[in-house]
């Protein structure tokens, strides 16, 4: 084991990497969370633990493999725009889908629901990832563990709003809200379109703003037009 960790493990450097990636994981399983709960929300109990802990584990495993090529990926023009697009249309869609469920018309299967948490975690873990593989020092075997130890995080923090969106519907909205926002921030600092439109912090905040707006606005004029639709 001391051979795979490259000297880093029971050393200073290696606690302090792993805390590191420990913290970061902490702070974006937040909006991995999100995407989970809202996509495995219409699922039956038992189906929708399953669910949960697959769709965590798919998230480690992506920004496993996403850490090769973030640093590439986000200096590519359109990709941040596109997705960006991606991922409000699923907030959009994630909002639509408990609307049918709230009117007993819910079609969510499970392979939607995993579909659905893996392309959203793809789109949104390219940004972030080089803060862990940064804290990482380079030592694969430490990003493995230590992204490995962020899966309870994004479970607990699913199964949680999950409840709780059973519980208080509302907060439905307020995770679309969560992911316009996310998609707004990164259609607007896309590195073809963010020199063009000169954005300054106040420019960003208030285009995040729209995006969440915009993205709950949408989902409900979709639910109205589609209310009289089945599955």
């Amino acid at each position: 084991m001391l051979d795979l960790l490259n000297g880093f493990a029971f050393s200073l450097d290696f606690f302090t990497a792993l805390l590191s990636i420990v913290a970061i994981d902490v702070v974006l399983a937040g909006d991995n969370a999100v995407v989970i709960a809202l996509a495995v929300r219409n699922l039956p109990p038992r189906t929708r633990a399953r669910g949960i802990l697959l769709g965590a584990g798919a998230a480690v495993i992506l920004r496993v493999a996403l850490t090769f090529f973030a640093a590439k990926l986000l200096d590519l023009p359109y990709l941040k725009l596109v997705g960006g697009g991606l991922i409000a249309w699923i907030a959009v869609k994630l909002l639509t889908d408990a609307a049918d469920a709230k009117e007993g018309k819910a079609c969510t299967t499970f392979f939607q629901a995993m579909i659905t948490i893996v392309v959203a975690d793809l789109v949104m873990s390219t940004d972030n990832i080089l803060a862990v593989a940064g804290a990482s020092k380079g030592n694969l075997a430490l990003l493995v563990f230590g992204l490995g130890l962020s899966i309870p995080f994004v479970v607990f923090a699913s199964n949680l709003l999950s409840r709780i969106m059973d519980r208080y519907p509302v907060i439905v909205v307020v995770g679309a809200a969560v992911l316009g926002k996310v998609a707004a921030e990164m259609v607007l600092t896309d590195p073809w379109l963010a020199p063009h439109l000169g954005l300054g912090r106040p420019g960003l905040y208030a285009g995040e703003i729209v995006g969440a707006a915009g993205v709950v606005a949408v989902g409900w004029l979709w639910s109205r037009r589609a209310a009289a639709k089945g599955c």
